[in-house]
C-alpha cells in the first residue's frame, strides 16, 4: 500500500481528551451492525502508526480484543455493565487510565460501542478523578467534556457523572 491508505484511517469520533496522552473514539471498525472488519484494520493501522500503545475497551462484550493483539497494541477490557456495577467498574476504569497515563511513553485510546452519552459520562468522571483540584463538580466536568468533544452530555452521561460524585469516586475516597 502507498500513500494515504497506508497510513490507515482515523477512528470515527476520534478526539483528544488530554493532548497526546488520552483520546477517545467509537469502537474501531464501527458499532453494532455497521462494524466492518476492513475498516477496523485500517483504523488499527492508524492507531499503531500514531503511536498508540494501549486501548481500553468499555464494551459489554470482548469484541475487537483479538484485533488489538494482532495490531500489537496492548488492550484491556473493563465493561461498564449495569448501573449497580458502575461504582466498582468506574473505579477500575479510572485507576487503569491513571496508571497508564502516568507513564509519558503511553498513548491511550478509550472507546465504547459508539461515541455517545455513556462514553462522555465516563470521560467527564475521569476529569474529576484525575484532576479533583480543577474539576470540583459534575456540571463543571460535563461542561469541559462538551467543550473538548463538541458533543452534548445527555441524560445517560449525566447519570454516570452522578455516580462518580455520589459514590465519591476520586483518589483517596
Amino acid at each position: 500500500m502507498r500513500g494515504r491508505w497506508a497510513q490507515g484511517l482515523e477512528p470515527r469520533g476520534f478526539t483528544w481528551i488530554v493532548r497526546d496522552r488520552l483520546a477517545a473514539s467509537e469502537r474501531p471498525g464501527g458499532f453494532a451492525r455497521n462494524h466492518r472488519k476492513v475498516r477496523r484494520q485500517e483504523e488499527l493501522i492508524w492507531l499503531a502508526g500514531s503511536g498508540f500503545t494501549r486501548v481500553l475497551s468499555l464494551l459489554d462484550s470482548t469484541h475487537n480484543l483479538f484485533a488489538y493483539d494482532e495490531a500489537r497494541i496492548d488492550a484491556e477490557h473493563i465493561p461498564l455493565g449495569r448501573r449497580d456495577e458502575w461504582p466498582t467498574q468506574l473505579r477500575l476504569v479510572y485507576r487503569t487510565l491513571a496508571t497508564w497515563t502516568a507513564d509519558p511513553a503511553e498513548r491511550v485510546l478509550v472507546h465504547h460501542e459508539e461515541f455517545g452519552e455513556r462514553l462522555l459520562g465516563v470521560l467527564a468522571g475521569y476529569l474529576m478523578y484525575s484532576r479533583p483540584d480543577v474539576f470540583t463538580s459534575g456540571p463543571q466536568a460535563a461542561a469541559a467534556i462538551e467543550r473538548i468533544t463538541g458533543r452534548g452530555v445527555g441524560a445517560g452521561g449525566r447519570e454516570i457523572i452522578a455516580v462518580v460524585v455520589d459514590d465519591g469516586i476520586v483518589p483517596g475516597a
